[in-house]
């Protein structure tokens, strides 16, 4: 098979080094890809924009050309412009969801309508186009809450205010542009308490097949402080999500939304991600929806996928999941983010990186995310530089392997988080 994989990222990264794993995959072709996608064998970069609806037609025609069998779109932001629609319109087949299906990520609101509509469980929320109502409604309120820019963000456009004057000061941000026109409307929600999961499934729009569950850090501190970011470190399994709950999710959430989306003549084919909040109560509630693989999670799920990762991605393209079973093997498997100094606000670019090869003799897997090549060696070019995972028998095990391998790598400015998995790991004795 000869495969293309749009986007930059370190979930483009793990899902093209996964793809190579397989005696199947002859060539994977990354779309912009990143400095560790340049240095995989078997692969190769192709830098056209992938943000631009009129170099979509070119990446069509350079699939066509090169007899590409599968296109995988990794990003939200081609999918809600309907990159898979274009690509499909050239008979050619397309692991994402169309545009009206990755409606569910590009627009906040919308999706809170569908649940609406499903009677999915999720939070109270109202919808606002204009900040002097979005004040008034705030200031009569209960606090904390939920502020967010409806539209795409990067995971920046979430902010969970604690006080008035937080949730004042994220209105202002977004209505005054901060976001561009994702933040011209906003979705106010209540807050919910509980632990976070995510879930990750294939659906080809009938057939269900829910990945292994995963948790993330979205804060930027330790503890869990600070602003949110695209994601510091996630594990998975998640041992919140019990069998138990996870029929719970299947049966009250994910079926629920595909008919729904259904009903509304979607066929939805790709990763439906569902946000959740596990109540106190034990109860799971969706905080949003996401229209394609997660990110760091899907670098802490790959690691341990047993079935080949294109069989299930072709299978899902193709409408025939139902044919499918996946199996996974034993342990854990833990990711922590490697990040420039300054991430998320503004960070300093084009630091050489060190010690990548050393992290990965130690057992580590070194997923790049914000790199590129100068004089063909790594250096920064994003705010999350790079996903440093590791599978052990137990999430301490694995934990134990990451932050023993991040050790081995430098580049100027570096942070990471050193409580990724505080749930899970056994705290030292006195």
């Amino acid at each position: 098979m000869k495969i293309i994989v749009i986007g930059s990222g370190g979930r483009e990264h793990a899902i093209a080094k996964t793809l190579l794993q397989s005696s199947q995959v002859q060539h994977v072709i990354c779309i912009p890809g990143n400095g560790g996608t340049a240095r995989l064998k078997r692969c190769e970069n192709l830098p056209l924009n992938i943000d631009q609806v009129d170099q979509f037609e070119a990446i069509a025609e350079y699939a066509k050309t090169h007899a590409i069998d599968l296109i995988i779109i990794g990003p939200e932001a081609p999918l809600a412009l309907g990159i898979t629609d274009v690509l499909q319109r050239h008979n050619l087949t397309v692991f994402g969801p169309s545009q009206a299906g990755a409606q569910i990520e590009a627009s906040k609101a919308w999706a809170k309508a569908l649940m609406s509509e499903a009677s999915i469980p999720t939070a109270a929320c109202a919808v606002f186009t204009d900040e002097p109502a979005a004040r008034a409604y705030v200031q009569s309120g209960k606090i904390p809450i939920v502020i967010k820019a409806d539209g795409l963000a990067s995971g920046k456009g979430v902010t969970v205010a604690m006080t008035l004057a937080e949730a004042e000061e994220a209105l202002s941000e977004a209505f005054s542009g901060k976001f561009g026109a994702a933040g011209q409307t906003v979705v106010i929600e209540e807050y919910l308490t509980g632990q976070e999961a995510s879930i990750l499934a294939l659906t080809d729009g009938e057939t269900i097949r829910p990945l292994i569950s995963a948790q993330d850090h979205k804060r930027i501190g330790e503890g869990d402080t600070g602003p949110n970011t695209g994601g510091m470190g996630a594990y998975a399994p998640a041992p919140l999500v019990t069998p138990e709950l996870s029929d719970r999710i299947n049966q009250e959430i994910l079926i629920p939304t595909i008919k729904t989306l259904k009903k509304r003549g979607i066929t939805y084919r790709g990763v439906l991600y569902a946000g959740l909040m596990i109540t106190p109560e034990g109860d799971p509630k969706v905080i949003e929806f996401n229209c394609r693989f997660g990110d760091p999670e899907i670098q802490a799920i790959l690691p341990l996928l047993e079935t080949p990762l294109e069989t299930l991605l072709l299978a899902t393209a193709k409408g025939e999941l139902a044919q499918q079973e996946i199996t996974w093997k034993p342990g854990a498997c833990a990711c922590v983010v490697a990040a420039s100094e300054g991430y998320p606000g503004d960070f300093a670019k084009g630091f050489p990186i060190t010690g990548i090869e050393l992290a990965e003799a130690q057992g580590a897997i070194v997923f790049e995310a914000g790199t590129s090549l100068k004089d063909n060696h790594p250096v920064t070019s994003g705010g999350r530089v790079l996903g440093v995972t590791a599978v052990g028998a137990t999430h301490d095990l694995a934990f134990e392997k990451v932050y023993q391998a991040i050790a081995s790598i430098h580049f100027q400015g570096i942070y990471t988080r050193r409580d990724i998995g505080h749930r899970v790991r056994q705290k030292p004795k006195e």
